[in-house]
């Protein structure tokens, strides 16, 4: 039974994060759907929660699925602006219509209201001044583009 003097959580938007990527490698079929890298090349974080860059060599590993379903799973390193590096695992899923997902597989740009994106991010970071980033809970909207991708992190307050 809820207590009604809890309030609901709430979301609060904490920063976003503009990820440059390079063209998918296609890896073929793996677990049922088709399996896809995508090398995370640079980037941009932004917000009141955080600035930083986004540090090249990552990757989103890609399980493209039946149905429109793509599993993502993103890992990459942050520096925030006082050097501090912050690691990210961003799980999560992306559903769009058939005609949708060949059009993000060719690379077209897509209206982001198309399609359903979203992650679970979590990060790993030393104690310090962005330690509270690893002790708070976070979802996130993606939006793909052919060259990079948007994405708004959001507290779980």
């Amino acid at each position: 039974m809820t207590d009604p003097s809890a309030p609901p959580p709430g979301l609060v938007f904490a920063f976003s994060a503009r990820v440059e990527i390079a063209p998918p490698v296609d890896r073929g079929a793996v677990d049922g759907g088709r399996s896809r890298f995508i090398a995370i090349t640079g980037g941009r974080v932004s917000g009141p929660r955080l600035s930083a860059t986004v540090l090249p060599g990552g990757g989103d590993w890609q399980t493209i699925l039946p149905g429109g379903v793509t599993r993502v799973l993103a890992r990459y390193f942050l520096q925030a602006e006082d050097g501090t590096v912050i690691g990210i695992e961003n799980p999560g899923l992306r559903v769009a219509s058939e005609a949708v997902t060949a059009r993000l597989a060719r690379d077209e740009p897509v209206e982001p209201d198309a399609y359903y994106f979203r992650t679970t991010p979590r990060f790993e970071v030393a104690e310090g001044p962005h330690a509270l980033l690893a002790r708070t809970v976070f979802v996130a909207r993606g939006i793909r583009r052919p060259t990079h991708v948007i994405i708004d992190f959001y507290c779980v307050e």
